[in-house]
């Protein structure tokens, strides 16, 4: 079905095109009502709140500015000690319920876009819900704990964060109390926007989309919240043009629903509504959910229409070899830390990636916020998709990576900007991973669990080295000499797989005995880590190499750029090599001083010959250096 979309009902609200990205920018709807800003706050280190009744919505101490992190500065509270228990409350007014458009008969939804690790909640001393796992969102219905004779209702949230659990999905976050090495301050408690919703008991709670360019069709996954007889109706439109339309009956909480696209079907014009870097193509859908007859809700989302799988040697998007020019990101502010500072600077982050001349960005140890992932998605910003790191081998450890992995794909995998899903780096958490059959079967189930959730993205099992199933091959060499580098990568494909099959920079093994080459493609995925601190730097301020001064370190940032660059395919038409690269790192952060920007996202060179070296533009170092 082709047609027009009108100016009224599910065309009034475009995913795609929110100028202020909202939590969750996949699954929107017309009303809801953010709840950020000041809320009590109190420190429980005895863990006696529960005793002194936090939990019934006392008054606390504190004020604190949500969603940043009481270790903070943007918080108010700027704390950070050990503090492994945190209370918040804040009172939900009439105007707070008005604004996410409840009425009699709907449930009122609080949903939280992280809390860091343990959260309980309560309304009106009702405990509502309970969610454990720091990266990853969740949602409480709130509705049959509303006090009904009061005006107001006090929202409670009770956060436990052990910050000597190492156990714990913790990411770069320090379990010493002053950071050390390349960890740094912890984040607790609530570090992602929270917001109100009003639904209809029957509702969509989550959704999921994919598409087949072979075909010429996009299905949708859509998760209902009660088991009920329900038609779902679909459109999906380009501009004002629907693409397609259907409608299904259902009599579950899980629907799965196809539908062509106008004009997909026609081989030499599909491309043109294909997602890439070079052209972000958006589509808006919206999805109806009917019970005999009446409209019980309507979400707006948006999907892209891309393929990426690896084959040959190459990494391939939309069935076209593309080298990827990527930049490892900790997505860590001075004054925020994990938390952005606002939607704002998220956006910033994706546009200044893609000023610097990157295709793509490894968000390193941290399940980024879902805004971030908009403006990827929005801009052609290609992005690896982490998980946090634990720092012990249990059972613990192993449950908690499970389950929180798993949910992190789950919210993320309908984004076309994510190519890629790396469950673990380093070896991190699973240390003798070489040696213990235990270690090892625990990376080969992230990685089929991470095939299973989500077939349609490459998978690399344990990124750096010591790989098992892997989709593609990578290492991570911090070698300072462009030389060294040049001679050592820039070979034939032959030499490149010999390389791999044995000890790498690292001097552990790049690929795990028994793995089989399958012509997977290599990629370089940390090098460079050149420190230098163009503003006021901490003491103990390092990189994985140091520059003296601003000519010292244009000129090592270039050759090690040139000598990859050199190396990769398609450079100067070669037609092997490295698939794509990752450089080390975007930014400053905290002792860390090896980002081509500092902590304030000022670059250290002028942006325009970062860029030019970045993007590979035919220049000589010399001239790189002197003119920009």
């Amino acid at each position: 079905m082709s047609g027009t979309v009108d100016g009224s009902g599910t065309a009034a609200l475009r995913a795609s095109r929110m100028e202020t990205a909202r939590p969750r920018p996949q699954l929107l709807r017309a009303s809801f009502r953010g709840i950020d800003g000041d809320w009590g706050f109190g420190f429980d280190d005895d863990d006696r709140g529960l005793v002194d009744g936090w939990a019934d919505g006392r008054a606390l101490p504190r004020t604190i500015t949500v969603p940043f992190p009481p270790e903070s500065v943007d918080s108010g509270i700027n704390d950070t000690g050990y503090h492994p228990i945190v209370w918040y409350r804040r009172e939900l007014a009439a105007s707070d319920l008005t604004a996410a458009g409840h009425v009699a008969g709907n449930r009122l939804l609080v949903h939280f876009g992280a809390v860091d690790h343990q959260a309980r909640v309560w309304v009106d001393g009702q405990e509502v819900g309970r969610h454990t796992g720091g990266h990853t969102p969740f949602t409480v219905d709130v509705t049959d704990a509303l006090d009904g004779d009061s005006d107001t209702h006090a929202l409670v949230v009770r956060a436990e964060d052990d910050p000597h659990d190492i156990a714990q999905p913790r990411g770069k976050q320090d379990w010493r109390e002053s950071p050390h090495s390349i960890w740094y301050h912890r984040t607790t408690g609530i570090w992602q926007p929270v917001w109100l919703e009003s639904v209809r008991p029957q509702h969509v709670t989550a959704l999921w989309w994919t598409s087949d360019q072979s075909v010429g069709t996009v299905t949708v996954e859509v998760e209902l919240s009660r088991r009920a007889e329900a038609a779902i109706r679909v459109v999906v439109a380009h501009g004002d043009r629907i693409l397609g339309s259907t409608r299904a009956v259902v009599n579950d909480t899980i629907a799965t629903v196809t539908l062509p696209l106008a004009g997909q079907g026609n081989g030499q014009e599909f491309e043109r509504l294909l997602w890439s870097p070079a052209s972000p193509t958006l589509l808006d859908a919206w999805v109806h959910v009917d019970v005999d007859g009446v409209e019980q809700d309507v979400v707006a989302s948006y999907l892209g229409l891309r393929s990426v799988r690896c084959a040959d040697g190459a990494f391939l998007l939309n069935e076209r070899p593309l080298v990827l020019r990527s930049v490892l990101s900790q997505g860590y502010w001075p004054d925020s830390h994990l938390a952005a500072p606002s939607g704002d600077a998220l956006r910033r982050e994706a546009e200044l990636i893609g000023e610097l001349g990157f295709n793509a960005v490894r968000v390193h140890q941290k399940v980024e916020d879902d805004r971030f992932l908009y403006w990827a998605d929005r801009l052609g910003l290609l992005v690896w998709g982490e998980m946090p790191a634990t720092y012990a081998f249990d059972s613990r450890s192993v449950r908690r990576t499970i389950a929180e992995w798993g949910e992190a794909v789950l919210r993320d995998r309908s984004h076309p900007s994510i190519v890629t899903w790396v469950p673990l780096n380093e070896s991190w958490g699973v240390q003798h991973i070489a040696t213990r059959p235990d270690q090892r079967a625990f990376a080969e189930a992230l990685y089929q669990l991470t095939r299973a959730l989500d077939p349609t993205r490459p998978v690399i099992s344990n990124d750096g080295w010591e790989l098992g199933t892997s989709d593609l091959w990578t290492l991570h060499d911090y070698e300072p000499d462009g030389d060294v580098l040049r001679r050592r990568y820039a070979v034939d494909d032959d030499a490149l797989r010999t390389y791999i099959a044995g000890i790498g920079p690292a001097g552990r093994r790049i690929r795990l005995p028994g793995t089989v080459d399958d012509g997977q493609p290599i990629m370089l995925t940390e090098f460079g880590g050149v420190a230098w601190a163009a503003d006021e730097s901490p003491a103990d301020s390092w990189g994985y190499s140091e520059a003296v001064g601003a000519a010292d370190y244009a000129e090592r940032v270039t050759a090690i750029l040139t000598a990859v660059q050199a190396s990769t395919r398609g450079h100067r038409g070669r037609p092997d090599g490295l698939a794509g690269w990752c450089w080390t790192q975007l930014t400053d952060t905290m002792q860390e001083r090896n980002g081509l920007l500092t902590e304030r996202r000022e670059p250290k060179l002028p942006l325009g010959r970062l860029r030019a070296l970045i993007s590979g533009e035919e220049r000589t170092a010399a001239g790189v250096v002197a003119g920009g």
